[in-house]
């Protein structure tokens, strides 16, 4: 038996009866916009394009994008080029370019991310693996808060928006990470960035729609409050269609949401700088035979940080996340999460560059639980306790850099757990490293692991909790290549092996009796694969990127253990993804971006290989103004991206424009 917990419910849709097909007017657009594309290609389209435009093809040339620092890897600024870790960086220019309108959809632009589209507004997001419509081993911040649901141990991906345009980068690490980043930092972290607000000065205003996006609309302005002081606003807001049955008929999962927030930045002295910062959104999800889900939150941070010396700093950071979700037919949830954190960053010696830092966080989580599940006790409130050293130490000159570190971490499920890690970096010469490290990461337990029940009340017929439930653990060995064949060419790759045990699996309390269930650790597993991109500069307004990555997956029972269907439910993932980004500057102040993906079989799910097309394509007639149209998923009409073949919904193909103005 296989068991999903999809935001704490489960469901089981119909399918009703043929769906009408497409516009006219969308069939055409959709053609006009692959007839541009294949006339784009055309060399001496091309060769005009290159003399003929104004705009430059990216902000960033190909040494610019090696030189980009990048903080996840060590908590403190390094050179994209020198780090010893597979990370690939998301742009602000990419992120414009490829027409994305939400976070998921500009992961999409990471070569070393799975991101699978499950329906109008959830998402399967993993990295190396164990992907499913919870998943677990994957930590995501946004400018350093963390957004994790305790719930269980992922992320609402509907509860996570800002204004991309405020976006400054994305750095996304596939590996672990959890010896700075600690538990669920087991096969990557995404860390998203945003802007100073001394960066976002002026006005924004932002307006579109289409057909599945249907409409969306934002508003930012930045000003001054005094010398040193920088603010912004915002307000944006979205309604995005539903997804399709295979069938063709419409599904009511249509979503709309509303946010707004604001930044402020005061730079104290050459010293010191402080930032205060929060968002408030609200939204609405259609159910295909209930009521709407609810779901709404704020949250508030505030940071200090000041120079100690030209080697040493330290930073002050804290925040309050609450949020409130309401999902008629099953749990109704709301949860405060209190966060402080400290980091403290010095150079011990010349040849040393050392950082440790200590972290405290408080949840208060209150759940009403229906008669079909619940999750007991329905209240609760718990206590993380962590601390962190990592020393990089220059064995030899500038050329050869060892990295020692470990997380020590308390938490109210397992108590003490430890995260080492040894890594160690080769740069060649000033363009190339060849990186290698060991890792262990754990997963800790979720309220979804040792507290839901089915149902909600005794007897627990279907599904008894499991209060013993341990932490799943990660070794895994690395070993990559960044490099710089050329000012018009830079590649990485990376390889690992992964070996994984006390992995989530499903038990039968009284076999062979199918029922109660219990989920325990009776699952092991081992991964192995590798991760290549590559930018190429084919000519100034022209140019590449490539990524491919090839995965194996494999599990096996630890002894005693009753499960059936070892990993089914625990992870969904295509053995091989490739990509191919392609850039055009053309005349007359436009730009062509097209990327062709494609997916391979989800075997376990039987969902088929696909592959599809986006296009965007932008006028930009003034510096100030973006004309843009954005096609998604252009070869089918739907196609399927995620889900058991009984119960999923296929994504649509859709095209939507949008207005920019800066003033």
């Amino acid at each position: 038996m296989n068991l999903q917990v999809r935001n704490g419910t489960v469901a089981l849709q119909a399918m009703p009866g043929p769906r009408t097909d497409r516009t006219r007017c969308q069939r055409l657009l959709t053609v006009v916009l692959i007839g541009f594309l294949a006339g784009a290609w055309h060399p001496s389209a091309v060769a005009q394009s290159a003399a003929g435009s104004a705009v430059l093809l990216k902000k960033l040339s190909i040494d610019e994008l090696l030189d980009i620092e990048v903080t996840s890897v060590s908590k403190r600024a390094e050179k994209l080029s020198e780090t010893a870790s597979s990370i690939q960086v998301i742009t602000q220019d990419e992120i414009r370019r490829s027409g994305a309108s939400s976070l998921p959809e500009a992961l999409r632009l990471a070569p070393n991310l799975e991101v699978a589209q499950i329906d109008s507004r959830q998402w399967a997001i993993s990295a190396r693996g164990f992907a499913n419509s919870t998943a677990n081993k994957l930590l995501v911040l946004i400018d350093g808060r963390t957004v994790y649901t305790p719930l269980y141990a992922g992320v609402f991906w509907d509860a996570q928006d800002t204004t991309l345009e405020d976006i400054e980068r994305i750095e996304v690490i596939s590996g672990p990470g959890a010896t700075l980043w600690g538990s669920n930092a087991v096969n990557g972290v995404i860390n998203i960035t945003t802007k100073r607000a001394r960066d976002t000065q002026g006005g924004l205003l932002s307006v579109g729609g289409g057909n599945e996006l249907r409409k969306f609309g934002g508003l930012r302005y930045g000003d001054t409050l005094g010398a040193n002081v920088k603010y912004r606003v915002y307000a944006k807001y979205f309604d995005r269609d539903g997804t399709a049955f295979p069938n063709g008929v419409d599904v009511a999962n249509g979503w709309h949401m509303a946010q707004g927030g604001f930044a402020i930045d005061d730079e104290l002295s050459s010293r010191d700088a402080t930032t205060l910062q929060g968002d408030v959104y609200r939204g609405r999800i259609e159910q295909q035979t209930l009521d709407a889900i609810e779901t709404s939150g704020s949250n508030l941070l505030g940071r200090w940080t000041r120079t100690l010396s030209a080697t040493a700093n330290f930073q002050l950071q804290t925040y309050i996340d609450r949020t409130h979700r309401r999902i008629p037919g099953s749990i109704t949830e709301d949860l405060d999460t209190y966060n402080v954190d400290w980091q403290h960053q010095f150079a011990p010696t010349a040849n040393q560059d050392m950082v440790w830092g200590l972290n405290y966080r408080y949840i208060d989580d209150t759940i009403v639980n229906p008669v079909t599940l619940g999750f007991l006790p329905p209240h609760v409130t718990q206590q993380w306790y962590s601390a962190f050293l990592q020393d990089e130490i220059a064995l030899y000159r500038d050329a050869l850099h060892l990295t020692l570190g470990t997380k020590f971490e308390h938490n109210d499920y397992t108590g003490f757990e430890f995260q080492p890690s040894v890594r160690l970096a080769w740069r060649l010469d000033e363009r190339n490293t060849l990186w290698s490290a060991v890792s262990r990461a754990v997963r800790t337990p979720s309220r979804v692991d040792g507290q839901l029940y089915a149902p909600s009340s005794p007897p627990f017929t279907l599904l008894v909790g499991n209060p013993g439930f341990q932490s799943e653990k990660l070794i895994a060995y690395e070993l990559g290549y960044r490099g710089q064949a050329n000012q018009r060419l830079s590649w990485s790759l990376s390889t690992y092996y992964n070996h994984y045990t006390d992995l989530r699996s499903v038990e039968h309390v009284n076999p062979p009796a199918p029922f109660p269930i219990m989920l325990g650790n009776g699952l092991k597993a081992h991964s192995y694969g590798a991760e290549l991109s590559a930018d190429y500069q084919v000519m100034d307004a022209w140019r590449m990127h490539v990524g491919y990555t090839e995965m194996r997956l494999h599990f096996r029972h630890e002894p005693g253990s009753t499960d059936t269907n070892p990993g089914s439910s625990e992870a969904q993932d295509p053995e091989q993804q490739w990509s191919l980004r392609s850039s055009f500057e053309l005349p007359h102040h436009t730009q062509l971006d097209a990327t062709f993906r494609h997916v391979s079989t989800i075997a376990n799910q039987q969902v088929p290989a696909y592959g599809e097309l986006d296009l965007h394509l932008a006028w930009l007639p003034l510096p100030t103004l973006e004309l843009s149209i954005t096609g998604r998923n252009l070869l089918h009409a739907q196609h399927a991206e995620f889900g058991a073949a009984a119960t999923r919904t296929e994504i649509e193909r859709s095209v939507y424009g949008k207005a920019s103005w800066q003033f």
